[in-house]
């Protein structure tokens, strides 16, 4: 592989699109000013992905800006009232390692059970208190 050059196929038009979305919402310009913060490469900060790049920083930053939600609800500022799910089935193609293991530890540990619990029943799985 040449340098600069990606390791699988291009991010479709359609998450370029979502990923810029996210990328604002999180207070970002756009890419280049969300590079530090976020880890993006040089490549990436010009705006090219390559599919699976693409579905990890879009989950990544639906999962920080659900942990956001979360934090406004439990504070009760009304900032969380309108709660949506972290992945409304766009998931089902993709990787399970989408996020790095430890990232979304950190994430789980912040969530209330009675969330994490709810997200596991809409997945198909059974759920018992413990």
């Amino acid at each position: 592989m040449a340098f600069g050059q990606s390791a699988g196929p291009p991010a479709s038009p359609r998450q370029l699109d979502e990923l810029r979305s996210l990328v604002e919402r999180a207070g970002h310009a756009d890419f280049r000013d969300a590079r530090g913060p976020l880890g993006l490469n040089q490549r990436q900060a010009a705006g090219r992905f390559t599919r699976d790049e693409a579905a990890a920083l879009i989950e990544r930053l639906e999962c920080l800006e659900h942990r956001e939600q979360l934090g406004a609800h439990d504070r009760g500022d009304g900032a969380g009232d309108a709660l949506v799910p972290v992945s409304q089935d766009r998931g089902a193609g993709r990787s399970s390692e989408a996020m790095p293991a430890a990232a979304a530890l950190r994430v789980l540990r912040d969530v209330p059970s009675a969330y994490l619990a709810a997200e596991l029943q809409r997945r198909g799985w059974l759920v018992l208190e413990p």
